[in-house]
């Protein structure tokens, strides 16, 4: 064996080197070192239950609990030198606690291996992901609804098949996107239940002859409880498959929202401004102002749908227990926690800055007969059937159409050449303020409605 190898914590059964490249190709502390500051806290957990039930003495747990601390602030400080040779961040901090500590430091590894190690330090990686990603959310939510209810008045048309379908306002479109990211937290919420589950003590797969308090170190790293089966608990990513299953969703919220923003700011729409610093320009067009943040954060939905995809792939078609494959498991998952969070804190950044251009947007929503419904629900209040009034209508659309002029733009002469039950009381409702008026009810347009939701809205943030 080489001298390196002679090195390796688990060089014992080994006769020959390992080949330089399989080397490199196994290793993962060119990603994993991310995890340093979880591998650490799950370690120093694990030292005080071991001295708890009489693994180490306390003399041993105070050694390698400030060895410990002080390589994390090696790490810090950027002092720590990462080596391939020894593969991961688990390796590579476990070696270097023995350089400082001696013998003490090997005793650390009592009980418990790397599979279920790793699986704990992505838990507790993954759950202050989670957390911070929250913080971002929930500051997007706020700005949302600030604009929503700035803009509880503000009329814009509301689209089917990007065709003008009905007047809304501006507001209540926005609270349609508050709507999403609740429903997106509510999802981080409960994956980090799952999450939030200690498998330490699993070992390599069967558990581990030392008489180890699960409890006690669940209780020192902030779990909820422990994981129930040692099989499952090294062998699992369902944890990281929901996430990114959850971030996936975001970013398709996310997407969804850019879709519109991207849209709003072209010169046929004209409906907002965003601020010059979301956006770029142009190398050659000097007119351009081009809203990359929304098309970027558009784009990058696709990779976080890679992810997850990733992830499920590599997770059908692996045996009990734990198997290298699982190594695979970090950068896509890395990838969309900070995917997810980027694209988030953009938004929750840049949606306070948008600016509204009210007149465009009144000016498109008289565009296409957006007051037409409101006009057969004229008519049913009238007397007339539904389909009759619905016909009654679509002639005078028809009419509307050839004569290049809106409903409220017809006079009373000619919306009573379509139906004799048509008074002078149906200008009230073929008026955009009339018409979200109309919908004053939970859930509906109407101004007084959305800000009754933003009060709602606001203690449930």
């Amino acid at each position: 064996m080489s001298k390196d190898d002679a090195g390796k914590l688990w060089g014992g059964r080994f006769s020959e080197a390992t080949d330089r490249f399989v080397e490199e190709f196994t290793a993962s502390v060119g990603f994993d070192q991310r995890l340093y500051r979880h591998d650490i806290a799950g370690s120093i957990a694990h030292a005080r239950m071991l001295e708890k039930v009489g693994v180490l003495s306390a003399a041993e747990r105070e050694a390698i609990v400030a060895g410990l601390q002080e390589i994390a602030a090696e790490i810090e400080r950027g002092d720590f030198a990462w080596s391939v040779a020894l593969e991961d961040v688990h390796m590579n901090i476990e070696a270097r606690l023995t350089d400082r500590i001696g013998i003490a430091g090997k005793k650390l590894h009592t009980g418990r291996s790397r599979n279920d190690q790793v699986a704990t330090d992505v838990r507790l990686y993954l759950r202050d992901e989670i957390d911070a990603l929250d913080a971002e959310l929930k500051r997007l939510q706020s700005a949302l609804l600030d604009l929503a209810e700035r803009e509880a008045d503000t009329l814009m048309p509301g689209f089917t098949h990007l065709q003008v379908a009905q007047p809304v306002t501006f507001g209540h479109h926005l609270l349609a996107w508050f709507e999403m990211i609740t429903r997106d937290r509510a999802r981080f919420a409960d994956c980090r239940k799952r999450v939030n589950m200690l498998p330490l003590g699993a070992a390599a797969l069967a558990g581990t002859s030392y008489p180890i308090d699960r409890a006690y170190t669940a209780q020192l790293l902030g779990f909820d409880g422990v994981t129930e089966n040692s099989l499952d608990s090294v062998s699992d990513r369902d944890f990281a498959i929901e996430f990114c299953a959850a971030a996936a969703l975001l970013l398709t919220h996310l997407s969804r929202f850019s879709e519109e923003l991207v849209l709003w700011t072209s010169a046929q729409f004209d409906f907002i401004a965003l601020p010059d610093r979301f956006c770029t320009g142009s190398s050659i067009m000097p007119q351009k102002k081009n809203p990359d943040v929304p098309e970027l954060v558009r784009g990058k939905s696709g990779r976080v749908f890679g992810d997850l995809l990733a992830l499920l792939t590599l997770m059908k078609g692996q045996p009990l227990a734990y198997n290298k494959d699982n190594q695979e498991d970090k950068e896509p998952l890395f990838d969309a926690i900070d995917t997810a969070y980027a694209c988030t804190r953009a938004y929750a950044d840049m949606v306070p800055a948008i600016e509204p251009k009210r007149e465009n947007m009144r000016a498109a929503a008289l565009k296409g007969f957006a007051t037409a419904t409101d006009l057969a629900d004229y008519l049913v209040r009238k007397g007339v059937a539904f389909r009759d009034a619905h016909e009654v209508v679509g002639k005078a659309v028809r009419f509307g159409v050839e004569q290049g002029r809106d409903l409220a733009a017809m006079s009373l002469e000619e919306l009573r050449q379509f139906s004799a039950d048509i008074g002078e009381d149906v200008f009230a409702v073929l008026t955009l303020e009339g018409s979200v008026a109309a919908r004053d009810h939970v859930g509906g347009t109407a101004p007084r409605q959305v800000r009754e939701a933003v009060v709602r809205a606001r203690a449930r943030v």
